[in-house]
């Protein structure tokens, strides 16, 4: 699916400082967490995809709500996790693309509430203990609801139920069924976030994205809105996947699977190492972006262990190397030095990080702005520049070789903290130094000081 072109700001007439000020708390980030959970939570058949794709029916799919208990349901549990995890924000899904709502929903008839076993709203009891844990709330929302009468398309390969320009009526009722849910949702809960999936089916004219997100704003004039629907969100999303480089956008977020599907599959045992994991988490990073990484409760409400391992693996990381994840910005470009590379606000610090055991110094090239200090992040170990000779330098400028002691390694993944004298110049050729400001790489001709 990946993530849409964004528009300039979703909220018309405001400012590019006005829309860095709400995207704030978003940037700095850097980690959130992604829930399934709904009727394909008995982990027999995929989200909605299945009966959309033919593998089974829409009765036999709708079945697997009879299942959906919620009976070992925390959800205190689960925000605690989530904040253990170090992830800042959270995004969940309130209705996926077969309609079945975890909220006590008046717009519709699909509901764990009215559908399911549970018999009650799962979806507020997991919004107020996300608000304890202080963290920022997401609501994912399908805007295609496939198995209603009112929606234009169902299954992949077979006929539309009906085209709009033949009934807009029946468009409109649907839109006016998406639009009472999106009030339900933004007047109980006012979430920070809103996660839209499910716009390649219809033109932003058709879905009357523009209005949505207005609407969302008059709401909540602080709401973030991502990139799926049709372009007029704040931030792209790509998906399963760390984007090779930079996304045109400002704000991003890769959302991934920790294993291969997003909801709980019985059959999927092929679970990310919180290694991998923890690579695409700095990947992210060095590119300025997020990592939003889903889990997949099971229809009972317990999260699978190998989940809960990873997300506790997490947490030790980003618990020790706090410094170097929230609050910093894209890295340097790949070249200077063979590791993933973040800057501080100021950009007066280069964070290096090392998915590896060093075999010997690590090279640092091309760095114009004078090293002062270098740390290891998450201990209280200075590298030296003489007694333990861990630090040197080349006789070509900008070069530098750190050995980094095996007693300071990570298990997963080591970050050191180069202090520099001033923000970041980095040599780019002949003549040219690379200076950052604002989150960005702006390569400047100064001749006179690369020589």
């Amino acid at each position: 699916m990946g993530g849409a072109t964004v528009a300039a700001s979703s909220v018309e007439g405001e400012t590019p400082q006005q829309q860095a000020k709400r995207m704030d708390w978003f940037s700095k980030a850097k980690l959130g967490i992604f829930i399934h959970w709904g009727p394909y939570s008995t982990g027999r058949t995929s989200e909605s995809w299945a009966f959309h794709n033919g593998h089974v029916t829409l009765e036999d799919y709708m079945k697997q709500a009879d299942e959906f208990t919620a009976a070992n349901y925390d959800p205190e549990y689960w925000a605690q996790l989530i904040k253990d995890s170090g992830a800042r924000y959270t995004v969940i899904t309130t209705k996926h693309h077969d309609g079945f709502a975890l909220w006590d929903t008046k717009a519709g008839d699909v509901s764990a509430v009215k559908s399911s076993p549970a018999r009650r709203d799962v979806l507020g009891p997991f919004a107020d203990a996300v608000r304890k844990q202080g963290l920022k709330l997401g609501f994912y929302y399908s805007l295609i609801d496939w198995p209603r009468e009112d929606y234009t398309d169902i299954y992949r390969a077979g006929p539309k139920k009906y085209e709009i320009k033949d009934d807009p009526k029946r468009w409109q009722h649907f839109l006016d069924f998406n639009d009472a849910q999106m009030k339900e949702l933004a007047t109980k809960w006012n979430p920070d976030l809103w996660w839209f999936d499910g716009d390649w089916e219809h033109s932003a004219e058709e879905w009357k994205s523009p209005q949505i997100v207005a609407k969302l704003h008059s709401y909540n004039p602080d709401v973030i809105v991502n990139s799926r629907i049709q372009g007029y969100g704040d931030y792209m999303t790509p998906e399963l996947g760390v984007p090779v480089g930079r996304p045109e956008s400002k704000w991003w977020e890769t959302c991934m699977t920790i294993n291969d599907s997003w909801g709980y599959r019985t059959e999927d045992h092929n679970y990310k190492s919180s290694s991998t994991l923890l690579r695409m988490l700095v990947d992210c990073i060095s590119l300025g972006g997020n990592l939003l990484l889903d889990i997949g409760p099971k229809a009972d409400g317990t999260i699978p262990e190998e989940e809960v391992k990873v997300l506790k693996d997490l947490g030790r990381w980003t618990k020790k190397h706090a410094e170097a994840i929230y609050d910093t910005r894209a890295g340097i470009p790949a070249g200077h030095v063979q590791a993933y590379t973040s800057l501080n606000q100021a950009g007066d610090i280069l964070y290096l990080y090392l998915p590896y055991r060093p075999n010997e110094s690590v090279e640092v090239k091309g760095l114009k702005s004078r090293v002062k200090k270098v740390r290891v992040v998450g201990t209280d170990k200075e590298l030296s520049w003489n007694q333990y000779n861990d630090i040197s330098w080349s006789q070509v400028p900008g070069v530098y070789y750190i050995n980094v002691p095996d007693e300071v390694l990570d298990p997963e993944i080591t970050v050191l903290a180069l202090e520099l004298e001033e923000p970041v110049k980095l040599y780019t050729g002949e003549g040219q130094v690379m200076t950052f400001n604002d989150n960005e790489a702006a390569p400047v001709s100064t001749a006179n000081e690369a020589e």
